[in-house]
């Protein structure tokens, strides 16, 4: 019966999760990779299949072998290159951590900023993500996505950063005196 939960969840089922629960089926159990009904509905965006999930009791801070979250996963999903920031919310209402780190001490931030997920970055900042902390490699989420010049989520990380007193440089001010910021606008060259 796991399976078939698995599978609702994964295609946001709401119905059939609902009947699987009903009929028995455990929702905290998990797949082969260690993942569980929760954690697969929010990969894929299926606020409805979460909100079912966590109705029924489904821990919001479960983590699976690697370290992933139901909130990581809806941080950024590969496939799909978003996020879903409808789920993050639910999560997030529901208790689940913004900062709980996955493999490697990478974040949630980490996750959408590496994506160019500026929607989700957005949220996260907003709602208290930590935009300073790094992962064991040393590296920010802001320096993730430097990497793939994503332009509107550097220019939301440095805003954030800008607010807690680190300066265009990278280095942290004591008294919180803020440079103004230097932003490259990346235009694309007329082409007559």
């Amino acid at each position: 019966m796991s399976q078939e939960l698995f599978a609702a969840a994964q295609s946001g089922d709401t119905a059939q999760i609902k009947q699987l629960l009903d009929a028995g089926s455990d929702h905290a159990a998990t797949d082969e990779a260690g993942e569980t009904a929760l954690m697969l509905a929010a990969r894929e965006g299926h606020v409805d299949a979460v909100k079912v999930l966590i109705a029924a009791g489904a821990d919001v801070n479960a983590k699976s072998p690697q370290g992933w979250t139901a909130l990581a996963k809806a941080a950024y999903n590969g496939e799909t290159e978003r996020g879903y920031v409808e789920v993050i919310e639910v999560l997030h209402e529901a208790g689940a951590s913004v900062d709980e780190r996955i493999f490697f001490g990478i974040t949630p931030l980490m996750l959408a900023a590496g994506g160019g997920d500026a929607s989700v970055v957005e949220w996260l900042i907003n709602n208290g993500a930590d935009v300073l902390t790094a992962n064991e490699g040393g590296r920010t989420a802001r320096m993730m996505a430097d990497d793939k010049f994503y332009v509107d989520v550097i220019n939301l990380l440095h805003e954030a950063e800008q607010q807690l007193g680190v300066s265009v440089d990278g280095s942290c001010s004591s008294t919180h005196g803020v440079t103004k910021p230097q932003v490259v606008n990346l235009m694309k060259p007329n082409t007559h």
